[in-house]
C-alpha cells in the first residue's frame, strides 16, 4: 500500500512538471506522426517546408497533369473546384497551414477561449491562426462552408494574412470586405462566397491539424495551388516528382502539338510515341533548353523511362 502511494505520489510531480500541451494549435510531434514521410527542411512547428522552386514552378503547370501523377500514386482526394476568388486570373502557390472551424458551443468555445489566455493568444480565435503564418504560406481553412456569418476575414484580417505570407488563402467558407480585400498587394484568395455579415457562431478548434476541404484531403505543409480551375492539395512528400512528372508531360504536349500544327504528325494526333519520336524530342529541347525547369538530368533520366514504353 505504501509503495502504491509512493508512486502515485512520484507520479502527479511528474505530471505536474511536464508542460501542458495545446489542445487547438497541433504539437510539432502530431505534425511529424501525420507528414512522416517527409525528409527534407522543416518550420520550426514541424510542418514540411517545400523549396520555394518548387511554388514558383508549380504555377506554370495545369491542373490536370499534376492532378493524373497524384490519382496514379494513389491519391484520390486531393482536388476541389467550386470557387470564387479575389482575382480569379491570378493563380498562386504556397504552402498550408491548416486551420478547421465548427460551430459554437458555448462549454467547448469557454475551454478553447481560457487555453488562449493562458497562451497569450489575443484576440477572437479566427486571428489565432493568421500569427502563426510565414511567408510563403497559404491559410487554408475548413469553415463548413458556411459564408453568412462564416466570414474567416474582413479587410483587417486580410491585410495581416498578406503581410504573413504574401499569398493567400483558401478557405471553405466566407469573407466579407471583399472589395478592400481585392485592393491589397500580393494577396489573393478564394472562398465559397461574400456576404456583409460578420463572423459569428463558429469556434476554431484546431491549428495545423488534417482537415477536409470539400472533396480534398489537406495536411500541414501540403503545396497548395490554386487557379481558375480549382485548387490542388500536393502532398509535400510528393511534390518534388509530381511537379517534375508535370514538366515532362507538358514538354511532351508542347513538341506534340507543334508536330500536329506543322503537319507532321501522320494521324497519331495523341499517341505514336515510338523510339523515333522520342529521338526527336530530345533534338526538341536540345534546340529549346529554356523550355526546361527542371535539371537536364532529371529530364534524360524521365525520358530514358519513357522510352522504356515506347510504341513499337
Amino acid at each position: 500500500m505504501k509503495n502504491a502511494i509512493v508512486t502515485a505520489l512520484v507520479g502527479s510531480l511528474l505530471m505536474a512538471a511536464l508542460p501542458a500541451m495545446s489542445q487547438v494549435k497541433m504539437s510539432r510531434q502530431q505534425i511529424l506522426f501525420y507528414t512522416s514521410g517527409w525528409k527534407g527542411e522543416r518550420f520550426p512547428d514541424g510542418r514540411p517546408k517545400v523549396p520555394d522552386d518548387l511554388l514558383k514552378r508549380a504555377v506554370q503547370l495545369s491542373i490536370e497533369d499534376i492532378w493524373e501523377f497524384l490519382r496514379s500514386k494513389g491519391y484520390d482526394s486531393q482536388f476541389e473546384s467550386g470557387w470564387q476568388a479575389l482575382h480569379i486570373d491570378k493563380p498562386f502557390a504556397g504552402r498550408a497551414l491548416t486551420a478547421q472551424y465548427m460551430p459554437a458551443r458555448p462549454d467547448m468555445a469557454q475551454a478553447i477561449e481560457a487555453e488562449g489566455k493562458a497562451e497569450g493568444r489575443v484576440g477572437a480565435t479566427n486571428s489565432w491562426p493568421i500569427a502563426e503564418l510565414q511567408k510563403g504560406d497559404v491559410y487554408v481553412a475548413d469553415g463548413f462552408g458556411k459564408v453568412v456569418e462564416g466570414t474567416l476575414i474582413g479587410s483587417n484580417l486580410g491585410n495581416a494574412v498578406a503581410a504573413h505570407t504574401h499569398t493567400g488563402f483558401v478557405f471553405n467558407g466566407g469573407i466579407r470586405d471583399q472589395e478592400e480585400n481585392r485592393e491589397i498587394l500580393n494577396f489573393n484568395g478564394f472562398y465559397r462566397g461574400y456576404d456583409p455579415s460578420a463572423w459569428a457562431q463558429m469556434e476554431l478548434t484546431a491549428i495545423n491539424a488534417p482537415i477536409r476541404i470539400g472533396r480534398a484531403v489537406v495536411l500541414p505543409g501540403d503545396l497548395v495551388l490554386a487557379k481558375r480551375e480549382g485548387v490542388l492539395f500536393i502532398p509535400a512528400i510528393l511534390a518534388d516528382e509530381a511537379i517534375r512528372s508535370a514538366e515532362f508531360t507538358n514538354l511532351m504536349d508542347d513538341y506534340n502539338f507543334e508536330l500536329n500544327q506543322g503537319g507532321k504528325n501522320g494521324a497519331q494526333f495523341e499517341g505514336g510515341w515510338t523510339a523515333a519520336k522520342y529521338a526527336g524530342f530530345a533534338k526538341w529541347i536540345d534546340a529549346h533548353p529554356a523550355k526546361l525547369k527542371m535539371s537536364r538530368k532529371d529530364f534524360d533520366a524521365m525520358l530514358a523511362k519513357a522510352k522504356e514504353h515506347a510504341d513499337e
